[in-house]
């Protein structure tokens, strides 16, 4: 390709609205350009990006076993209410009607699709396993798209959806793809970690998200370096801080704590350790109806507490039982109603015992403490020395309900727990019957009976990639790609190539014979000023740049320079097909 063909847009600023690294350099690199709220031209320097990812993608997947088609942006409404997704899923979820006034939703996935496909087409056992993948626009309407395209309305995923006859085919389809993602991710030369994930309402332990590792990331993600234990901040198990429960050596009492409603204000004020303080935080869980028994919907009060410097991890909480129906925040009405006081003075110690149909869960680290400090239930008071057993009956549970923090013992016993930003790009889901069962996708087995498909579900954020990326391998002169993803892999630079002969048989030649060596090379020919070409190119981030001048060749040399090295290095005019490839190759 020859500059002077294609298309090159770069900006020396970003627009205002550009909030993050990738976002800002995306657009001043002319990769993307805004078209509305999260909704982006990919420009032909950004398409080429793309395509690279998309073509690792398929040659694994399909490496992999995976077979390929292209199901539809828009999807009939009637297979998301046969699952229930079409109310549940909100306002993300784009619907619209035809001339017909039939309903149509426009896909954020696409489950239900390759489910109505499977239940058609996959009839025997004998027709299994089936992992079908496709690479295709999604829509999600976010009510606050942000940071480009990381966070946009439309995008490319590649997903996948397995069908197996059995929980445990099922997991060797899982495994075969998690292999895959790491083959993607590696040949992409990006830094990342697979980490265990929550699995939502379907409950099981299969499921992992790729993390490209970024200081930006919005998931914290919980590791130890001392194992291969890794897994989001949300799943990552919290072990107890304490071995056993200490006797007590404090008398209970009610202490003032004027203006002090805070654990950190307490812990000041009274001079001790903020480890020493108990957070009580009050939710309502919802109770259905029970029609047999004559009792309406209610919603019971919680109470959990937590060790002052630690925080609620809401997925946790969310698994505990009698919140499967639903939860929230008390209202502060709720909370007066039981505990006669505000927020910021309560704790689990009443003086007339606990109220009636008042539930309390610790976390583990808060059940074996002892004289530690709460809210007494009175603006402007703590009680400090409580203890367990003596001035308060036994939490109702005990449970795993905060996040981990730096330094926490990691569950596998290997080490210590250390935490890292990252950005998912990529996630691996078993699903299991779900939406075979919702949807009747059957096939017969062995004996002729109609069993439900087991079924698995794996994606890849496509554009996203492209943002995690440059989040990742940047500098303050642009972007950084990796060989496998970068628009062109080689830019030829020739300087005062309209003025001189023999630069441009020199840069036409080297030109020539990269291409024949099935090098992506692009040639810079549009007569740019030195400073303003390499500007240009670095912005962009293209791996190698080589620099051909009247000056180097009449020293029968040229100048080549990779993207993240500090100095050029001089090469051979003669061996500079050779230097090249051989640059490429240690770089890939």
């Amino acid at each position: 390709m020859k500059a002077s063909q294609f298309f090159i847009s770069t900006l020396k600023e970003a627009p205002a609205d550009a909030e993050i690294t990738s976002h800002r350099l995306m657009m001043r690199a002319g990769l993307i350009k805004r078209l509305a709220a999260g909704i982006y031209t990919y420009m032909p320097m950004g398409l080429r990006v793309i395509r690279k990812v998309e073509n690792i993608i398929r040659e694994e997947m399909n490496r992999a076993g995976g077979i390929e088609m292209l199901m539809p942006v828009i999807q009939p409404a009637d297979l998301w209410q046969e699952t229930r997704r079409y109310d549940t899923m909100g306002p993300e979820l784009m619907r619209v009607r035809d001339r017909h006034d039939k309903e149509f939703v426009v896909q954020p996935t696409s489950e239900e699709v390759v489910t109505d496909i499977a239940r058609q087409e996959l009839r025997s056992y004998k027709q299994l396993p089936k992992n079908f993948y496709h690479i295709q626009t999604k829509f999600r309407d976010e009510r606050r798209p942000r940071f480009g395209i990381m966070r946009g309305r439309e995008f490319t995923m590649k997903d996948a959806y397995s069908f197996d006859r059995s929980p445990e085919a099922a997991a060797v389809s899982y495994q075969r793809m998690y292999d895959a993602y790491c083959a993607i991710f590696n040949r992409l030369g990006l830094d990342y970690r697979a980490v265990r994930a929550d699995t939502g309402a379907i409950g099981g332990d299969l499921s992992h998200e790729f993390q490209v590792i970024a200081d930006t990331g919005e998931d914290a993600l919980v590791y130890c370096p001392q194992s291969d234990y890794a897994a989001n901040i949300e799943l990552a198990e919290a072990l107890p801080l304490l071995d056993a429960r200490a006797a007590p050596t404090q008398a209970l009492a009610l202490t003032p704590t004027p203006g002090a409603s805070t654990c950190a204000d307490v812990a000041a004020f009274l001079k001790l350790p903020l480890q020493q303080t108990l957070k009580s935080l009050v939710l309502a869980c919802d109770i259905p109806a029970d029609e047999a028994a004559g009792t309406p919907a209610r919603a019971q009060v919680v109470l959990l507490l937590l060790r002052g410097d630690h925080d609620m991890n809401e997925v946790k909480v969310g698994k505990l039982p009698g919140f499967e129906h639903g939860w929230r925040f008390a209202h502060l009405r709720e909370i007066e109603a039981v505990f006669g006081s505000q927020p910021g003075y309560l704790g689990p110690v009443f003086a007339g015992g606990r109220p009636a149909g008042l539930r309390v869960i610790a976390d583990r680290t808060v059940a074996l403490m002892s004289d530690w400090v709460c809210g007494g239930n009175q603006v402007d008071t703590h009680y400090t020395g409580v203890n367990w057993g003596r001035d308060l009956p036994e939490p109702d549970l005990v449970a795993d309900i905060r996040n981990v923090v730096e330094g926490d013992r990691s569950p596998d016993g290997a080490g210590l727990l250390a935490i890292q930003r990252g950005i998912e790009v990529g996630h691996v889901f078993y699903l299991g019957t779900k939406y075979a069962k919702a949807m009747n996708a059957t096939f017969l087995d062995e004996t002729g009976k109609p069993a439900l498909m087991e079924m698995g579900c794996y994606g890849i954020g496509v554009t996203r990639l492209l943002g995690a990326s440059i989040e990742q391998r940047h500098d303050a002169r642009g972007i950084r790609w990796p060989v496998a993803m970068a628009p062109f892999s080689v830019v030829l630079c020739p300087i005062g190539m309209d003025r001189s002969e023999p630069v441009a048989q020199a840069a036409q030649q080297l030109y020539q014979q990269l291409l024949e060596a099935g090098v992506d090379v692009i040639l810079d020919d549009r007569g740019e000023r030195p400073g303003a070409m390499f500007a240009d190119w670095e912005l962009i981030g293209v791996p190698l740049r080589v620099v051909l001048s009247d000056r180097g060749l009449k020293e029968g040399q040229l100048e080549m320079q990779g993207r993240s090295d500090e100095e050029a290095v001089k090469i051979g005019a003669d061996a500079a097909l050779d230097a090249i490839l051989s640059h490429l190759k240690s770089a890939a």
